[in-house]
């Protein structure tokens, strides 16, 4: 029998420190003591000081943003793997070179940017062709890959509904979710007695001003409940803030801005329920992260969510801020089902696990490699 050799892989990882790169940077650490076999190169973002503690893994410097249409960028960073010469080069966007034609694996995260994308003050025609070319890129990496790794069933449907050509090559991988941080709590400065919680961005689709709206009908009932939405301070914040001080709720309304991990477990301890009205995910991991300290969730029935939460939320129409209102109300009132969704929380988030996350990436990479 021939003896195998080890194969060379490269994996694009250079969006594991942006908000959307933890399954990245949970894949390559846990790769790392799954894979002594096959020779790594991972590439970072310039200034990354991500450091290996395998010695078949090594990180490589890669110059290109991640979000790159520049004609001199794509050729450059196809010339780049090139002289890597890999066995398989596995893309975690679908933002990657057109003229790099070898053995791939593509994660596809999400279809978020193909429906939730605002124009702001880019001229229309500028926009339709960047959306254009964004949708011409994502049809390469996928036409060009030997598998698509999405992180939940939903998004794998989405995504052969748009393009039907991906059906027989995508596969659903689940993500994780972990404590956020072990350190010891601190309270946040401004933050006291109760309140729900929000954790994460401000972007479009996570529905932020519905969810106000909502809090506006809790607060005519509950003068003193708060609503904190935990997350650092960027344009579609500042946009949101100034939206909400014409709300009659806004006083009770706090933006804190980004807050240390002692200050965010603290959060996570105190608030009465977390809310998440977002209109498309995914995976989702606030939500689970927020059952990881057993506190009850109030969810969004739409997109990922109950595929990925199962019965351990209590579930409400995201474009209905009286539905919402309702629901959440019944998480602060209701003892019974407060307890109830606290088990099933910590229930729910033992399915997951980044180590099986990794395990089953790998398991991909043997198949292609082996074929």
């Amino acid at each position: 029998m021939k003896e195998m050799k080890p194969a060379h892989i490269v994996i694009d990882a250079r969006i594991r420190r942006s908000s959307t790169g933890r399954p990245i940077d949970r894949l390559v650490e846990y790769l790392q003591d799954l894979d002594h076999f096959n020779r790594y190169t991972i590439l970072v973002q310039p200034h990354d000081d991500w450091k290996m503690h395998a010695d078949n893994f090594t990180t490589v410097p890669c110059p290109f943003a991640q979000f790159s249409l520049n004609p001199a960028d794509q050729i450059k960073f196809a010339r780049q793997i090139y002289a890597l010469k890999p066995d398989l080069v596995h893309f975690t966007m679908t933002q990657q070179p057109l003229l790099y034609f070898g053995n791939i694996v593509t994660m596809t995260h999400d279809l978020i940017m193909l429906s939730f994308v605002r124009r702001g003050t880019t001229p229309l025609p500028i926009y339709k062709v960047k959306m254009g070319l964004y949708r011409f890129l994502m049809w390469s990496a996928h036409r060009k890959s030997k598998k698509i790794i999405v992180p939940t069933k939903t998004v794998a449907k989405e995504l052969a509904q748009y393009q039907p050509f991906t059906k027989h090559k995508t596969l659903a991988i689940y993500e994780a979710s972990e404590l956020p941080t072990t350190a010891k709590s601190e309270p946040i400065k401004g933050v006291d007695g109760d309140f729900i919680l929000y954790v994460g961005t401000a972007f479009p689709h996570k529905n932020l001003p519905t969810l106000i709206e909502a809090f506006d009908l809790l607060h005519t009932t509950r003068p003193d409940l708060k609503l904190v939405l935990i997350g650092k301070n960027e344009k579609n914040r500042e946009e949101l803030k100034a939206w909400a001080k014409e709300h009659p709720s806004y006083k009770n309304i706090i933006f804190t801005g980004f807050v240390s991990d002692a200050e965010l477990r603290w959060a996570y301890e105190h608030a009465k329920a977390y809310v998440f009205a977002s209109l498309s995910e995914g995976f989702g991991l606030p939500p689970l992260e927020a059952m990881e300290y057993g506190l009850p969730v109030a969810s969004s029935n739409a997109s990922v969510m109950p595929e990925v939460l199962d019965e351990a939320a209590h579930y409400f129409d995201p474009k209905s801020p009286e539905d919402i209102a309702e629901k959440v109300a019944e998480v602060l009132d209701d003892t019974k089902l407060r307890e109830k969704l606290t088990a099933a929380g910590y229930k729910q988030v033992k399915k997951y696990s980044w180590k099986k996350w990794a395990e089953e990436n790998l398991a991909v990479y043997k198949q292609l490699l082996h074929q």
